[in-house]
């Protein structure tokens, strides 16, 4: 089993630069400095929550919109997640998590397949959590789930509050990708499927 499951990833484009540093065995720290404010809260209860240290600088073309950033930040974070990970030997592999806010709940389930897939399934009452357009959400999980090669099924059980609705959605995330990434020392030289790889 490795140590040190890190990984740094640089994007850059005509439209975004943005810099991404992980450790998957960290102590739930984490720094922002991207300008889209209620991302960064919401990516600090994933670092929080899954006990992953997360750092991430990030600039684009905030004069259009948020979105080809909040979009390559998940594209930058799942392609180093998959760096980090590696080769998957040992890893549970697959991850749950229920998590309640006041009278929101939602689920997330997440599998380090390799296999790219993502169902979401959250009704925001509101277009927009201050600036943030809740539409986006949707943007930063496609674009983490097709570079990290996992399958993601997001689901809001219920809620009415588009703050606490997505408060719960990431920190669900976070500790399913806590479970996910956890070593099991029983197979700890072994890939956690019978096909050999993943």
């Amino acid at each position: 089993m490795s140590n040190g499951r890190s990984a740094t990833i640089e994007r850059d484009t005509l439209e975004t630069q943005v810099r991404v540093r992980i450790e998957l065995d960290g102590m739930g720290t984490s720094r922002f400095k991207t300008g889209v404010h209620f991302l960064e809260h919401m990516l600090d209860q994933v670092s929080r929550h899954g006990l992953i240290d997360i750092d991430i600088d990030a600039t684009g073309d905030h004069h259009i919109d948020n979105h080809h950033l909040v979009e390559d930040i998940g594209i930058t974070l799942g392609m180093a997640f998959k760096k980090a990970v590696g080769d998957k030997m040992g890893i549970v592999r697959y991850g749950h998590a229920y998590v309640p806010l006041d009278e929101a709940l939602s689920r997330v389930v997440i599998d380090f397949s390799g296999r790219p897939g993502l169902e979401h399934n959250v009704d925001y009452p509101r277009a927009s959590i201050g600036s943030f357009e809740t539409d986006l959400f949707y943007e930063f999980f496609q674009g983490f789930t097709n570079h990290a090669g996992v399958t993601l099924h997001i689901d809001c059980l219920r809620g009415r509050n588009s703050h606490h609705i997505a408060e719960t959605v990431f920190k669900a995330f976070g500790r399913a990708l806590r479970m996910a990434l956890s070593t099991d020392n029983r197979s700890e030289d072994m890939i956690p499927s019978t096909k050999g790889s993943l």
